[in-house]
């Protein structure tokens, strides 16, 4: 993270637990304006004259659909279509900015520089430069994706729109000017956990290091998202998704769920049916995160039968799993 920016947050009253939660203590809030750091994810950025047509070779989106005014979500996967990670891929004049986990951000780049090769490529981690701001205006609605899905637009900052929400993409100097500015219009600092929340209740499929390579795109509803394209050409691992997008739906898909969990359930805990009798593993969890007085999870499931099954956490006989999409 970026030190002037560090600095400018903990003069805000923000507390680092760690490099990737920060928490702001502070009364009852009022209205739904909110406005978050978001220091869990980082950019990597792709320029040279070569970068459209070599991450068209790597990624599921396809990068003639990314444009100034139109971001996409995407994944990078193995040869054997698992994916690597997910994103969010930005435009920026000739550049492109690639908004992924921290977490992974040095083992992707690490995997696309192996492809490189001769082309003029350079990919740079650009974490430090750029800064990641969320504002959020109301209450998410579950799952849902707007017409105008990661819309774009710039001015100082790009501002990449979801339901609701915006992400900012700005330097540390505009994120400051830009911080102060919607506090005074009443944005009230919320933690960064929060905005992983919604990312959850919205359906954002963020992968970490547990969750790497273990699901092929469209067990993450990415097809749904709009973050595969079915015409784009070859990309690495591209045989194993169109086969499973000609051939009929995945056998798992990606929903959101809720437990009771006082804990917050770690990625790729199983989750079992206690219906069956077994404790056979029916599916794993994503991502969790604990915000207004409940867990809400993204967990990838067999997709048969979700109606009438009884689910928990393995070796958590009192968590629950409840789906809130089917």
């Amino acid at each position: 993270m970026n030190l002037n920016w560090k600095n400018f947050l903990l003069a805000e009253n923000a507390t680092f637990e760690n490099d990737t939660d920060i928490v702001f203590q502070s009364p009852e809030h009022e209205g739904n304006k909110r406005i978050y750091p978001i220091a869990h994810l980082g950019v990597l950025t792709v320029t040279g004259k070569d970068a459209a047509k070599f991450l068209q070779g790597q990624i599921t989106c396809n990068i003639n659909d990314i444009t100034d005014i139109k971001s996409s979500l995407g994944a990078m996967c193995n040869p054997k279509g698992r994916a690597i990670a997910t994103f969010l891929l930005v435009k920026n004049a000739d550049a492109f900015l690639m908004i992924l986990p921290k977490e992974l951000l040095a083992s992707v780049k690490k995997r696309l520089q192996m492809y490189v090769l001769r082309s003029d490529v350079t990919l740079t981690d650009s974490s430090d430069e750029l800064c990641l701001i969320g504002l959020s205006y109301g209450v998410s609605q579950p799952c849902e994706v707007p017409e105008h899905r990661f819309a774009t637009s710039r001015q100082e900052n790009i501002v990449v729109d979801f339901q609701n929400r915006s992400l900012i993409i700005a330097e540390a100097d505009n994120a400051q000017a830009l911080w102060e500015e919607r506090v005074k219009l009443g944005f009230q600092p919320e933690g960064s956990a929060q905005w992983r929340y919604l990312d959850i209740i919205s359906g954002i499929p963020w992968l970490g290091a547990a969750t790497s390579e273990e699901f092929i795109p469209q067990m993450l509803n990415l097809d749904k998202l709009g973050g595969i394209s079915f015409t784009k050409g070859c990309y690495t691992g591209q045989e194993i998704v169109a086969r499973t997008h000609y051939l009929g739906k995945a056998k798992r898909e990606m929903f959101l769920a809720e437990c009771n969990a006082l804990a917050t359930p770690e990625p790729n805990s199983t989750i079992i049916d206690d219906s069956t009798g077994t404790e056979q593993s029916v599916g794993k969890v994503l991502y969790a995160q604990n915000g207004q007085n409940t867990c809400k999870m993204l967990v990838v499931l067999q997709n048969s039968d979700t109606n009438a099954c009884n689910f928990r956490l393995k070796n958590h006989n009192q968590d629950k799993v409840i789906l809130l999409t089917v």
